[in-house]
């Protein structure tokens, strides 16, 4: 098999492995896809071989992704993905297996997460009064979303069936196809059945399918939810640029940090497989108290 069409298998090997192997989401095979791409089109133009694990030839793509304005978080991903392409071509037996020469991952800033006050939050459930199935639904959203934790795309995937009335509880497909269950309770619940009653069967009398849905009947994908947001935030009074579709998330695990919850529970609610990836909540908010210390006169 020629170099160029044995490539292109490889390329499109990978997609199956991480999707059915790894059990990777759509969302990161995709993205991996997108990264994999980028580097074997530059290689190609700049006469590097992209089957040839060198540290020397990512280097020199890093360089030139520096150069474009990439944020140090969008090349620590695509390193990320080309070892792990790397790794699959080593198991495939095309490159040297245990090769010493896959590249390092850059270091990543530091970025703190962006949350909104819980007086911020409840203008943005106040910005959705109203009796109308776009009201009814949206506080359902903005309430799910904010009252579990919940990642954008958690939240479009849901389906009715997920919810478990009886005992309380929802069911949620997070990253990787890993599932968790959480209290599906107090506010949160109330907000989504009376979506489900008064909203949603005036657009689709079966309560089958999609939890939320649009006008026209189909499954809310992210963009929908980002309208979402926006669009309450505005009358909200909020400004949009400090929104975006995991802003109720982060202020989720902030806010409950704040009131004493302990991490190894932030942890399960979350879905996080380290606690590395929680603790960053952690340091943020003593990040916050360390600056309110200092600068409130009567702390």
């Amino acid at each position: 098999m020629e170099k160029v069409k044995l490539l292109d298998y490889f390329i499109d090997s990978f997609a199956d492995y991480l999707l059915f192997e790894r059990g990777s989401s759509l969302n990161t095979a995709e993205a991996y896809m997108r990264d994999i791409n980028g580097y074997v089109s530059f290689c190609s133009s700049s006469e590097l071989d992209p089957l040839d694990p060198l540290e020397e030839n990512v280097t020199i793509y890093m360089k030139n992704l520096d150069s474009e304005g990439r944020k140090s978080s969008s090349r620590q991903r695509i390193v990320a993905g080309i070892r792990s392409w790397y790794r699959y071509l080593a198991e495939e037996g095309l490159v040297e297996e245990g090769t010493k020469t896959l590249p390092h991952l850059p270091s990543r800033d530091k970025i703190l997460p962006h949350i909104v006050s819980e007086g911020e939050v409840q203008r943005l459930f106040d910005a959705c009064a109203g009796d109308f199935f776009y009201d009814l639904r949206d506080l359902a959203i903005l309430k799910l979303a904010y009252g579990c934790g919940l990642r954008a795309s958690e939240l479009c995937s849901l389906k009715i069936r997920d919810i478990n009335e009886s005992a309380e509880n929802i069911r949620i497909k997070g990253k990787g196809g890993k599932e968790r269950i959480l209290p599906f309770l107090g506010e949160v619940r109330r907000a989504v059945n009376e979506y489900l009653i008064r909203g949603r069967v005036q657009r689709s009398s079966s309560l089958t399918g999609p939890l939320f849905i649009s006008r026209t009947g189909r499954q809310i994908r992210r963009e929908d939810f980002w309208r979402i947001l926006k669009k309450r935030g505005k009358k909200a009074s909020v400004s949009t640029s400090r929104l975006h579709p995991h802003i109720l998330r982060h202020s989720f695990a902030t806010h409950l940090l704040r009131r004493g919850m302990d991490l190894r529970t932030l942890q399960e609610l979350l879905g996080h497989s380290s606690i590395g990836t929680t603790q960053k909540y952690l340091h943020f908010d003593m990040e916050l108290r360390d600056v309110y210390d200092s600068s409130h006169p009567r702390a």
